[in-house]
């Protein structure tokens, strides 16, 4: 529900000069509120632009003759030692997780005998 301004109280301020709206008790700054919201939405418009401002060079055509190369090497290794590392982390993870699975299930198929 809107209530009808009661006083407007101009309040000086540097370097800008803001107009404060009293509103039976609720306050509301205007004018540095309305400029934070243009150079807000600004930045968003700048942020999300489909526009590129670096001009980068394709490596596209570079990853397709090495991935396409038929040398012997497994293609989830061919991307260099990162990918050798992931690769291994998530074997080992994999393992890893799997064993532990097999242990509580055991553990839940064959629960300790109350004496």
């Amino acid at each position: 529900m809107l209530t009808q301004v009661s006083e407007v109280v101009p309040v000086p301020a540097w370097p800008f000069s803001l107009l404060v709206l009293s509103c039976g008790g609720c306050w509301s700054v205007t004018a540095k509120m309305l400029r934070n919201l243009l150079a807000l939405r600004q930045i968003g418009q700048r942020t999300i632009s489909t526009t590129s401002r670096r001009h980068l060079k394709n490596k596209v055509p570079e990853k397709q003759k090495l991935f396409q190369e038929d040398d012997g090497i497994p293609l989830y290794v061919k991307g260099g030692i990162a990918d050798v590392l992931l690769y291994r982390a998530t074997m080992v993870l994999t393992v890893g997780g799997t064993a532990y699975a097999f242990y509580q299930l055991a553990v839940a198929a064959f629960p300790k005998k109350q004496e």
